[in-house]
């Protein structure tokens, strides 16, 4: 399960980067695409962490580029994204990765980030991630986090 309550309030600005040791599981289409024992996650006030995941998480032809997808963090640099693909079911753009990031977050080079939104499942040692509000940031909101999260309607300019 989830650790002590984490208040999003409380993350800093600019973000951090912090190692988590915990399993975490990613479904979509009815299968598992993705599973490890560890990764990082990107704290950053009134955001729920998001969670990068090493590349060697994902199963074979889970990931598509998405052609013509890139966006600019100020904080982690260039990213690309991927379709996330199971079966006939395709997630498009649901995941994106820092292929160059800022020397702050080197650490994620190449490490993948989700959407939960269009996975049928996403889980944190354990507990069941809800979405982060809205269809802009990929946050991860597991049952510890609490405060006021950035993304719903009226929030995006905080």
């Amino acid at each position: 399960m989830a650790s002590k309550s984490e208040n999003v309030a409380d993350y800093p600005r600019p973000p951090a980067l912090e190692r988590v040791d915990l399993a975490i599981v990613v479904e979509f289409g009815g299968k598992r695409v993705a599973e490890t024992q560890w990764g990082y996650r990107v704290l950053e006030t009134f955001h729920p962490p998001t969670y990068y995941l090493p590349p060697s998480a994902f199963t074979q032809g889970s990931l598509v580029p998405a052609s013509g997808r890139s966006s600019f963090c100020e904080w982690k640099g260039r990213a690309r994204y991927f379709d996330v693909v199971s079966g006939d079911q395709t997630a498009e753009a649901a995941a994106w990765c820092y292929p160059d990031p800022t020397p702050r977050f080197a650490d994620i080079r190449d490490f993948i980030a989700l959407y939960a939104e269009p996975m049928d499942r996403c889980i944190v040692g354990g507990d069941v991630v809800q979405p982060q509000p809205g269809n802009f940031y990929g946050g991860w909101v597991t049952s510890n986090i609490t405060g006021p999260i950035k993304g719903a309607p009226g929030t995006n300019h905080w």
